[in-house]
């Protein structure tokens, strides 16, 4: 029996229908990876690599990519890549786009990403972008259309490492979403591991990711960060947190010493001792602002605005700082010193330890190197006034310093300091020289001092009278010691009028009856006719060309030298009473020795060999009356030692 023939329109029917049996059974979306590839290495510049391509079709459909993986730039290791995802998965309205042509993607989620962000000593990054550019060979760039509308981003267990030998940092962070009470997820980090050389970890809790676009209302953001012994606090929110704009953020700060910020904030700051400092942080104009803040560094209290403006060669900073009480030792960090005290509460061991060390060594002068990477850094410009200075031994009452740092080169124009009711006023510039030196130039003022004020920070000496003269010093070097100990100038001092208490001018004379009643407190005053000092400083070494002092009752003549670069003294005082006084020996003090242990006694065996200062009174004034001109008195206040003058050219 012949077969029985199947007819044609069975075979047209079938053929298509198994084709498309076939086709689902055997259907795969992973056929699509080529084309996916290509346009998102074109999109981020970077070779992208899909392990499985997954679709679920809907009014809502669902693309899902395993085994992502976003290749390193040239230059750096293939492996491990800087970012890799267990999974990708978007959902997109695919009606929206049917309807008015608008990408919307009402959620994403991120399954397990790991990224491997590493910086090069050269300064090249594995994490520098070049959207848009083609990432090989036949890839072509992403067309550009209208950005599109984002729902939810949920990041499951990310992952993070850090590298970057230029901050000395290597850190991991852990980010995740968390579904809270609001509506979106807040974003989450973690963070372990080193940065600057020290321990850092933080916790980092902000809004929605996709949140930071929308602008209508504030984006919450809390941070608690502790880089090895500093501790950072920051929360609040901000109306535009992509540009930093409407920030209502209190900033908090505290650590053993402000110099350890700088690697996080990346503005130069001298060592200071422990300090606590809150504000209010902002960004304005292109400015980042720590403005309003108030808080305590050492014993001194600080207030005021920081703004830096960064984008340029280098951080603009501009500063207006205010203490009501400062202790000039926490200040110390600013002229190379250990700043602070032993004594000075909060101080760590380490701190403490480098006190001691400072306090016990024969050195007086801050020798330690200038930093010239801190002055280098940015271009500052600081406004600081300190209303009251308090302090061990200090005669200042008051301070106001206008310093400018531009290119490394410092000017201080003016530093005042107020001594009683005069002042000290000057101005120094310090330019830098081959790179490891700065020279330094100084011209102050001394206006009407505060005699007074003067012997009370000596704790055993009174007197009245005002001080007035001028200082011009030049020098260079590493440190501000070296400055000193290489320098060149001219100092000259002058007072008419006043008194001195009788301990002092009885210790140059050694009246030994006298100075035990006044150690005792016995009151005993003696009254300044005339005091006028000339010092000249020629490579280090401060020459006593002329300092005379003349009293109602005695004559005191300084001579010798102050050797600066080796802190050595070497000074004798010659004194001669104008009327006989018993007790009064006919020799001269001896001031030698270091400046940190310097003696005072009587140079013995000189006893025999005096010449006789008012015996020879005319040549000591001669000097003296051609200094006179050059110091700025009050109104009548030279007028005494115009008569010293006239006493000695009577005597010639």
């Amino acid at each position: 029996m012949a077969g029985r023939r199947i007819p044609r329109w069975a075979i047209w029917t079938g053929l298509p229908l198994a084709a498309l049996v076939l086709l689902i059974a055997f259907w795969s979306w992973d056929w699509f990876i080529p084309l996916a590839e290509s346009r998102a290495s074109a999109a981020l510049g970077r070779k992208v690599t899909i392990e499985h391509l997954h679709v679920r079709l809907g009014r809502v459909t669902e693309v899902s990519a395993d085994g992502v993986r976003i290749a390193n730039p040239e230059g750096f290791a293939e492996h491990p890549p800087f970012a890799r995802a267990e999974r990708l998965s978007a959902q997109i309205d695919v009606m929206a786009y049917w309807n008015d042509r608008a990408v919307v993607i009402p959620a994403i989620e991120v399954t397990r990403p790991v990224v491997e962000a590493v910086a090069l000593p050269d300064g090249r990054t594995n994490y520098a972008f070049e959207f848009g550019q083609p990432a090989g060979e036949g890839a072509e760039p992403a067309p550009r259309g209208a950005a599109p509308k984002i729902g939810l981003l949920r990041i499951v267990e990310g992952q993070a490492h850090v590298v970057d030998p230029r901050l000395r940092a290597d850190f991991n962070l852990a980010v995740a979403t968390r579904d809270e009470d609001t509506a979106e997820p807040r974003i989450a980090a973690e963070a372990r591991g080193t940065y600057a050389g020290q321990p850092i970890t933080g916790t980092a809790l902000g809004g929605a990711i996709l949140a930071l676009q929308d602008t209508g209302k504030p984006w919450p953001i809390e941070i608690q960060l502790a880089n090895g012994p500093t501790r950072v606090s920051l929360r609040g929110t901000l109306q535009n947190p992509l540009e930093l704009q409407g920030a209502d953020v209190r900033l908090e700060l505290r650590g053993p010493d402000m110099g350890l910020l700088q690697p996080l904030t990346g503005v130069p700051i001298p060592k200071t001792p422990n300090y606590e400092i809150a504000g209010q942080l902002d960004y304005v104009n292109g400015r980042v602002r720590f403005r309003d803040f108030n808080g305590r560094l050492g014993r001194s209290d600080l207030s005021g605005t920081i703004a830096v403006t960064t984008g340029g060669q280098k951080p603009e900073v501009e500063a207006e700082l205010r203490s009501r009480r400062v202790d000039l030792a926490d200040l110390g960090g600013f002229i190379g010193e250990e700043p602070g005290r032993t004594s000075t509460p909060g101080q760590s061991p380490q701190q403490r330890r480098e006190q001691a060390r400072n306090e016990s060594r024969g050195r007086v002068l801050p020798d330690d190197p200038i930093n010239f990477p801190k002055l280098e850094a940015a271009n500052v410009s600081l406004n600081y006034r300190a209303d009251s200075i308090v302090g061990r031994n200090i005669p200042f009452d008051n301070m106001r310093a206008v310093m400018e740092v531009k290119d490394g080169a410092v000017t201080l124009r003016p530093l005042t300091l107020g001594v009683g009711t005069g002042r000290i006023e000057g101005t120094i510039a310090l330019t830098p020289r081959d790179g490891e030196r700065l020279h330094a130039r100084a011209d102050v003022q001394f206006q009407r001092l505060d005699l007074s004020r003067l012997m009370q920070a000596t704790n055993t000496f009174e007197g009245a009278g005002r001080i007035n003269g001028r200082a011009r010093i030049e020098g260079t070097g590493r440190s501000f010691a070296d400055i000193l100990g290489s320098g060149n100038g001219e100092v000259t001092l002058g007072m008419s009028g006043g008194n001195l208490s009788a301990l002092l001018v009885d210790l140059s004379g050694l009246r030994l009856g006298n100075a035990i009643l006044s150690a005792l407190g016995v009151p005993g005053r003696t009254v300044v006719q005339c005091f006028v000092a000339n010092v000249g400083l020629q490579r280090g070494v401060a020459g006593l060309r002329t300092v005379l002092l003349d009293t109602e009752d005695v004559i005191i003549n300084a001579t010798g030298a102050v050797n600066i670069a080796r802190e050595q003294l070497d000074v004798r005082l010659r004194s001669e009473s104008k009327s006989f006084t018993i007790g009064a020996l006919p020799t001269s003090i001896l001031i030698d020795g270091s400046f940190r242990n310097p003696d005072v006694g009587p140079e013995m065996g000189e006893l025999a060999a005096r010449g006789g200062i008012i015996g020879g009174l005319a040549a000591l004034v001669a000097p003296v009356a051609g200094l006179l001109p050059t110091i700025q008195f009050g109104t009548g206040e030279d007028n005494r030692c115009e008569g010293l003058v006239r006493r000695g050219q009577s005597r010639r």
